[in-house]
């Protein structure tokens, strides 16, 4: 992302009238490697690969912001490494955590990690020192780092099943499992910010906070994802969790996020009722049976009803609902960026004050 395209998306967080609507998309391992014709592994594992590999859709995609960014992301193993996880790696996809806990009572007596020293994470730690500056040199910059949520990475740690299950018979282990990867996702976000020389945002994915019900939502999953936002009081914040369950939306502008990238599933126009005005909506193409199996016409037709169903264009990115997909082809990227430009606001409003990162 360039400097000019972070600016753009500062403004989109803070929901400002930018005279259009950019086309945004989560990128990362699944999609990048696959998408260059390069092993996996080699990305995950040779720093020269991995900065030329994001130099590259950075150079194909120029009117698309990439997110976060020069995302060093070993598919979700960071976190769950430093906990011990087994971790498999595979030239033609990315990494399988295993967990390495069955219950919450045994994840309980594993020591919490060091993001300095433990795991993968001390290694992503060093890519992004040594290759931040080549980063610059090429005119992009590193503002956003991302982790995966307190509940996802509990899931990892322990399987999804077994961690459901205890929930709901053994909720106060699980308060305390949910305390310990909280503090984990903190510090690994920290890390990285520490690491780097300008964080002005966070990126959290969660997708576990979506399987609860309300009730179950606002007990297990909301303090700790509030806890962890608030943590950075000054950032740019996004929440990624595309499952299908709306019931905690409106509680999301309680956890004082600025963007939302949600499920193709979900209507985007039902999307904005329920988290509000003030959240900016990054969504909605279904990304696997348009993104991937459709055709050109197919997505364009999908993201103009997307821009269609909302009347007032501000604190909206065109997007996947999800991630992107691997085997996403480039025509239909490109087809995101024609049907977003479109479009032209119809809303002319003062500029907002964008949050900013001390």
């Amino acid at each position: 992302m360039t400097r000019d395209q972070w600016s753009l998306f500062r403004r989109c967080a803070a929901c400002e009238d930018v005279g259009g609507v950019p086309v945004a998309l989560i990128v990362d391992s699944p999609w990048i490697p696959g998408h260059l014709g390069r092993s996996t592994l080699d990305y995950l594992t040779v720093p020269e690969v991995w900065l030329q590999a994001n130099l590259a859709v950075e150079r194909e995609f120029p009117n698309v912001l990439f997110l976060p960014g020069f995302w060093l992301e070993m598919g979700m193993a960071a976190e769950p490494s430093g906990l011990g996880c087994r971790i498999s790696f595979f030239p033609d996809r990315p990494p399988t955590v295993h967990p390495v806990a069955s219950t919450a009572e045994d994840l309980e007596q594993v020591p919490l990690p060091d993001p300095g020293t433990d795991g993968l994470m001390p290694l992503i730690l060093n890519y992004y020192r040594r290759l931040e500056p080549r980063v610059n040199e090429a005119g992009h910059v590193i503002r956003m780092v991302a982790a995966r949520g307190p509940l996802t990475v509990a899931t990892h740690a322990m399987g999804v099943s077994n961690f459901l299950l205890e929930l709901k018979l053994k909720p106060a282990v699980i308060h305390r499992v949910l305390r310990r990867t909280t503090t984990l996702v903190r510090t690994w976000l920290q890390a990285q910010a520490e690491a780097l020389t300008s964080v002005e945002a966070i990126l959290v994915l969660d997708d576990i906070a979506g399987f609860l019900s309300p009730k179950d939502y606002l007990e297990f999953a909301h303090p700790y994802l509030k806890e962890v936002f608030e943590a950075f009081p000054g950032a740019v914040k996004m929440f990624h969790n595309d499952t299908d369950n709306p019931t905690s939306y409106p509680q999301f502008r309680d956890l004082g996020i600025h963007l939302f990238n949600f499920t193709h599933l979900q209507p985007i126009a039902k999307v904005r009722e329920l988290v509000g005005s003030g959240i900016c909506l990054v969504g909605n193409v279904p990304p696997l049976d348009v993104l991937v199996r459709g055709n050109r016409q197919t997505v364009l037709a999908s993201a103009r009803a997307c821009l269609d169903a909302l009347r007032d264009h501000r604190g909206l990115l065109l997007s996947a609902g999800g991630g992107t997909s691997p085997e996403t082809p480039a025509d239909h990227i490109h087809a995101l960026v024609e049907a977003a430009n479109c479009r032209q606001h119809t809303v002319n409003a003062p500029p907002g004050s964008a949050p900013h990162f001390p």
